[in-house]
Parts: structure tokens; sequence; C-alpha cells
């Protein structure tokens, strides 16, 4: 179950991408009646500061999949980067946010940094500063979903 002000800031109508990362519209109706079961909603947004407003969880995922070609890295980071969850975004969302993220996130490209080199980046998706902050909780998330797969495993051996 999902908190009930969970929400992911949707992309872009800067740049000339509007709409482009939006999730499926049957997915997005399959949600909201979800959230209405729960006395949560749903909230699709290019705003950044209006989309984490007061939320309790800050989600992310990467930007671009290994092996991708260098030219969908440079679109991506060119038209994702105003959504970089970063101190402001975690500010505008309240003390009370958590931050989460499936891994790996590319928060400092000391491991990325042929990726940082090649593109002028220091940080895409999240900044360092909110990936090692006390709002984080990627690690317990991924420490759940190992336990979640050992489950899955017990279950189905």
């Amino acid at each position: 179950m999902l908190p009930h002000s969970y929400r992911i800031p949707q992309f872009s109508s800067q740049n000339g991408v509007h709409l482009k990362y939006f999730p499926d519209a049957e997915l997005v109706k399959t949600c909201e009646a979800l959230a209405k079961e729960s006395s949560g909603s749903i909230t699709l947004t290019e705003d950044v500061e209006a989309g984490t407003k007061g939320a309790d969880v800050i989600y992310t995922d990467v930007w671009v999949s290994m092996g991708e070609p260098d030219a969908v890295w440079t679109e991506r980071i060119r038209e994702l980067t105003p959504y970089q969850v970063n101190k402001g975004v975690m500010e505008n969302a309240g003390s009370q946010a958590i931050f989460m993220h499936c891994l790996p996130a590319f928060h400092d490209l000391k491991i990325g940094k042929e990726m940082g080199e090649k593109f002028g980046i220091t940080e895409m998706e999240v900044t360092d500063e909110v990936f090692e902050s006390g709002q984080s909780v990627v690690f317990d998330e991924a420490e759940n979903r190992m336990h979640t797969i050992k489950a899955v495993m017990d279950a189905t051996v």
C-alpha cells in the first residue's frame, strides 16, 4: 500500500516534451481507482514544485538504462534535468518526506565517471546530498526487495 500522498513528479512541457513521460492512460485509470479505495490520490503534473508540495514520498528511477546509445543519454539528460531530485525538491515536500529509488542510482558519478565526463554532469536523477540524507530509505527499500525475492523463490521451489 502506498502512502496517501504518494506522488511522482511527471515530466515535461519544458523543452518541448509535453506528456512524453506520462504513464499510459489505462494505467492511470487503474491507479486512480486503487487510490480512491484507500482514500488516496494520484497527481500527474509537469510542475515539480506543485507535484512534490507536501508529498510523503519522493520516488525516482534512473533516466537511462545501461547499454542505451549516447543519443538517448543526451536526450534524457537534457529533458529530465529539471526534474532531478535535489535538496529543493525534498524541502518542498517537507521533513516528513522520504526519498526512494530502486537502484542503481547515479547520484555522485564516481562509479559512473565515464558518463560524467562524457555528458558533463556530476549527478543525474538524484543529488548525492539527497541520496545520502536522513530522508533517504533506498537501502531499506533494497533490503525489502531482497526478502521479497527470497520469499518468491521459496514459494516456487
